[in-house]
């Protein structure tokens, strides 16, 4: 079966050159996957004029509209019906592709695929998904953003469908999944969580090893972190922002002196490993696990490299199966 994966081509801020970019950078690296960028044909044909792409493994479908990166959610909803957005969710719908990467509005987003595509049976609310660097590899986070207020039984979905990614795509057999909270024992956390971890420890994911704190995140000890989207928001930007504070202390304590510059040369190797363990362009691709259908979405400031890397996932999404994993394991 042939892969066929839709780029919102006109959403983003560096849109359409980026998403083209990372497109061409797709297909070298996926030579079996159709790509189909949607969006207005004039400015994405000079793109690939621009890039002299003269291969068949990459299409045009025509949209007219573009949705901009601040516009409301339901003005695009309702007025932007032929918009590059709403074109590839009714694409993923109609069986014509089997997934749709966006750079673009996450509300906008977020709003147009659950009400084009509609959520996948047994789930209330799509959540946003995304791994992060741990010290034996990584580990998978949601929601990151979709959902600011949650129920216990939104948390337990969102703990069966993180479980279900982990096995089905990253290949762990017994994937740990933990609920994030200020502290391990049952007793902590708001009424919320305490519920939710109840529920799962009596029926839901068969690998819950119970409440995890913040630090546990990067520390190996678990694969899945469960949370609402305020608590993952803020995490998720709280991480970015430490890596990023570490990376410039680093750059000036070597460009001190000519000594610390003379160490920097010696250190380069090492340093070069580090910055690309941290690189969030590598980490680039959340996805809407619950919608009916594949979406992910890619940082709106991505470059190229990282649209190709948030393509990978919509890929590994649609190979590994897991929208009907996720309805197996909740019937």
């Amino acid at each position: 079966m042939t892969i066929r994966i839709a780029l919102d081509a006109m959403g983003g801020d560096n849109a359409p050159a980026s998403v083209v970019e990372g497109a061409l950078m797709a297909c070298k690296q996926n030579p079996k996957v159709r790509f189909i960028l949607v969006g207005q044909e004039e400015k994405l044909q000079r793109e690939l004029d621009r890039l002299a792409y003269k291969g068949d493994q990459l299409s045009i479908h025509p949209a007219t509209q573009v949705v901009g990166m601040g516009e409301k959610p339901a003005i695009a909803l309702r007025k932007k019906k032929d918009s590059s957005m709403r074109v590839g969710c009714n694409l993923v719908k109609s069986g014509e592709v089997d997934a749709l990467v966006s750079a673009g509005n996450s509300g906008a987003l977020m709003a147009t695929a659950r009400y084009v595509l509609k959520m996948l049976p047994g789930i209330d609310r799509p959540a946003m998904a995304s791994n992060v660097p741990s010290i034996t590899g990584q580990t998978l986070m949601l929601d990151l953003g979709a959902n600011v207020d949650c129920s216990a039984e939104n948390l337990c979905q969102f703990a069966v469908m993180g479980e279900v990614y982990a096995s089905s795509v990253e290949g762990l057999k017994n994937p740990r999944v933990g609920l994030l909270n200020i502290g391990e024992e049952d007793v902590k956390g708001n009424e919320v969580v305490k519920e939710a971890g109840e529920r799962l420890k009596k029926e839901g994911s068969k690998w819950f090893i119970g409440n995890v704190e913040a630090t546990d995140i990067f520390q190996g000890g678990v694969d899945v972190v469960v949370c609402d989207g305020f608590v993952g928001n803020v995490s998720l930007k709280t991480t970015e922002g430490v890596a990023k504070m570490l990376i410039h202390f680093l750059k000036e304590s070597f460009s001190e002196s000519w000594l610390s510059k003379l160490r920097y040369l010696v250190a380069r190797p090492s340093l070069k490993k580090f910055r690309d363990r941290f690189d969030p362009r590598a980490y680039n691709g959340a996805m809407l696990l619950g919608l009916n259908g594949v979406v992910v979405k890619s940082h709106g400031g991505a470059d190229g490299f990282a649209f190709a890397h948030a393509t990978q996932t919509a890929i590994d999404l649609v190979a590994g199966q897991v929208n009907e994993k996720i309805q197996r394991n909740l019937t």
